[in-house]
């Protein structure tokens, strides 16, 4: 009942009141972005979402596209702005996706999703993630977000898609917010984003 209805119910119920609710914020952060981005405030990627379909994810962008000399991309910690830096630690970079979850294409609780470039290192037990819809946050946000490895990581994703349920849902959403207010494991050592992925 829960996963085959209830879920997705509370999903657009939830969505919606949040954009509703951070309406103000979503402005603010918008704008400013605007300024400090070249007029690009939303970083928009394909990712894998339930099933492995590739959706369009949007997040607010909080790095810029500066470059070197040569042309090539500054490293993520030359590009990551002020205002980024601010965005990324409260998450609100993760607002718009609030969009992606009343489209369906994610929930508020499931896995990450990750770059369409690691379908293919996923072994079957890692595969299993992608049975449910990616979530806003999940498990693995809640017990280390990147500060943990990829093995830990995809161990919590497959546990969680293994014991969803209501319950558990409600208490990562409780232990999100309490992630907000005390920021914790939000990059991986010293970088700003997790390290890449390369297979087992």
């Amino acid at each position: 009942m829960y996963c085959s209805f209830l879920k997705r119910f509370l999903d657009v119920l939830l969505s919606l009141t949040g954009l509703i609710l951070l309406s103000p914020v979503f402005v603010v952060v918008t704008i400013g972005l605007f300024f400090v981005n070249n007029r690009k405030p939303f970083f928009i990627q394909n990712r894998p979402g339930k099933n492995e379909v590739l959706f369009k994810i949007i997040k607010f962008k909080t790095m810029n596209d500066k470059k070197d000399l040569e042309g090539n991309l500054l490293s993520d910690a030359q590009r990551l702005t002020a205002i980024g830096r601010l965005v990324r630690k409260t998450s609100v970079d993760e607002v718009p996706q609030l969009i992606n979850v009343l489209l369906g294409d994610m929930s508020l609780i499931g896995p990450r999703p990750l770059l369409p470039e690691y379908l293919p290192l996923y072994n079957e037990f890692q595969k299993q993630r992608h049975a449910v819809r990616p979530g806003i946050t999940g498990w693995a946000q809640v017990n280390g977000r990147n500060a943990i490895d990829w093995n830990q990581k995809f161990e919590y994703d497959v546990w969680y898609v293994r014991h969803l349920s209501l319950i558990l849902d409600l208490k990562i959403i409780f232990m999100t917010i309490k992630k907000v207010f005390v920021p914790e494991g939000i990059n991986a050592d010293e970088v700003v984003t997790m390290e890449k992925f390369k297979g087992n």
